[in-house]
């Protein structure tokens, strides 16, 4: 069984940082591309960030450029998302998805807000 579970989310004040996880199992990890997606209330789900399967090709949305940092360690199954001097702009549920695989995470919230 595919599954992909998002952790890390939480309440941040703006200008803080946060790191998102996502845990994969079920599938060949190493071998599919990985993304972090968001969507906040009201709003169409956004791309936010692209690893290849060894990490040598990443693309980041531009509302995100030199403030997120995606990363993946294939030993531990696991897809990160740093995320540096978050704005409230960036609240949203934050997911992760395997297009390998077409599959979903449930989700992790952050909320951006003094």
């Amino acid at each position: 069984e595919v599954q992909l579970v998002e952790s890390g989310g939480g309440l941040v004040q703006p200008g803080g940082s946060l790191r998102l996880s996502c845990a994969a199992s079920g599938f060949a990890f190493s071998s599919s591309a990985m993304r972090w997606y968001r969507q906040a209330p009201g709003k169409e789900r956004e791309l936010v960030a692209v690893i290849s399967s060894y990490g040598g090709t990443i693309n980041y949305a531009d509302s995100v450029k030199g403030r997120f940092t995606i990363s993946r360690d294939n030993a531990k199954n696991t897809v990160y998302l740093q995320m540096n001097n978050l704005k409230p702009e960036d609240t949203a549920v934050y997911l992760c998805y395997a297009p390998r695989v077409g599959s979903w995470g449930w989700g992790t919230h952050v909320t951006v807000s003094s």
